[in-house]
């Protein structure tokens, strides 16, 4: 069936985002293991990742639970209208440049107790980004705590202003970056509890939303999860995303697209699936039906999954696209559809 106008205009659109985007850069590709406990010379590194993915999924719930490595550290201040302070601490994981260690997460307080929620934005977002949202639930009686990713914002390494790192070709370094990131989001909830919250949810857009839901499938303490975007495996997003397509052109002659799913799986929510079977928690997922980085099909695929395992999702499907999704209209439906959501959940 030819494409609606409306649908040949919001792909427009996104191409057009995606092509007035400044700094992006093609990287090189690289195995990266001693990123992840291998050796650089690695004389054959898809054996050495073949089994690093099958040891690293059985034991997934140990990989992502190192604690920070320091204590947490809470300073006023008020940037924005409704923000309470900065929250740093350093990450449970290394990696080699210390900026990217430091975790930075913007506070806004709506009461001492209750319920708070972990807001992930999405791949190459700014320090100001996603702050709207943290307001947002901040007024409907939620505390919000922004994180920010890995290498990004301030956390950004010297001649990276984009988080290169968090979605890049170096494989060892993104798998390091997406773990640490799972582990980063364990910590604010952990400091939220030690504020004396006691009801948690967390929320991400893009590859916040992938992050979101490994987390939530491995930190008890989450009881609700909203997720801008939703897909199947790292892999296939990396593969066919119009703006991940920098960082698959070097890797597309050195490795097939089967291996980037499997290769990415352990940073990836749908082998994690049938860890939230009979937990109760619940979700919300947020979909734009011409998305052209997370494809309908892979969207339809990962849900059909949740289905399949037994485990409830609410899902609202809009006539948008990826970038299109943060734009009004959409924007005030979805803000308004993800805080009644957390205002019933969480309550």
């Amino acid at each position: 069936m030819p494409a609606s106008w409306f649908e040949q205009k919001i792909r427009r659109y996104e191409h057009r985002r995606w092509a007035d985007e400044k700094h992006r850069r093609t990287l090189p590709f690289a195995w990266g293991l001693e990123h992840i406990g291998g050796s650089a010379t690695e004389p054959d590194p898809r054996a050495f990742l073949n089994r690093f993915v099958s040891d690293t999924l059985a034991a997934s719930d140990e990989w992502f639970s190192p604690k920070p490595k320091s204590e947490m550290i809470f300073t006023p201040s008020a940037e924005e209208p409704g923000e309470t302070g900065v929250l740093t601490f350093s990450s449970a994981i290394e990696s080699p440049w210390p900026v990217n260690n430091t975790v930075h997460a913007r506070f806004f307080r709506a009461r001492h107790s209750g319920p708070a929620v972990v807001v992930l934005s999405q791949w190459n977002a700014k320090w100001h980004e996603q702050v709207s949202v943290c307001r947002w639930l901040q007024r409907i009686g939620i505390s919000a705590l922004r994180l920010s990713l890995p290498y990004h914002d301030r956390r950004a390494i010297p001649d990276h202003p984009r988080g290169d790192h968090l979605v890049g070709p170096n494989i060892g370094l993104t798998l390091q970056a997406n773990r640490q990131a799972v582990c980063d989001v364990r910590g604010c909830v952990q400091w939220l509890a030690s504020q004396g919250y006691d009801k948690f949810g967390v929320m991400g857009t893009s590859v916040g939303s992938s992050i979101a839901f490994v987390t939530f499938a491995h930190e008890p303490r989450l009881r609700a999860g909203v997720f801008l975007h939703v897909s199947t495996y790292f892999g296939d997003v990396l593969v066919t995303g119009l703006t991940t397509s920098n960082v698959w052109e070097p890797m597309r002659t050195k490795i097939t697209p089967e291996e980037a799913q499997r290769f990415f799986s352990p940073v990836s929510p749908f082998p994690y699936i049938g860890k939230l079977r009979g937990t109760g928690k619940k979700m919300l997922a947020v979909t734009g039906i011409y998305d052209p980085t997370f494809w309908r099909e892979l969207t339809d695929e990962f849900l059909d999954a949740l289905r399949s395992e037994g485990v409830s999702c609410e899902v609202l499907r809009l006539p948008c696209g990826h970038y299109s999704l943060g734009e009004p209209p959409f924007s005030y439906i979805t803000g308004f559809r993800f805080g009644e959501f957390f205002f019933h959940a969480l309550s």
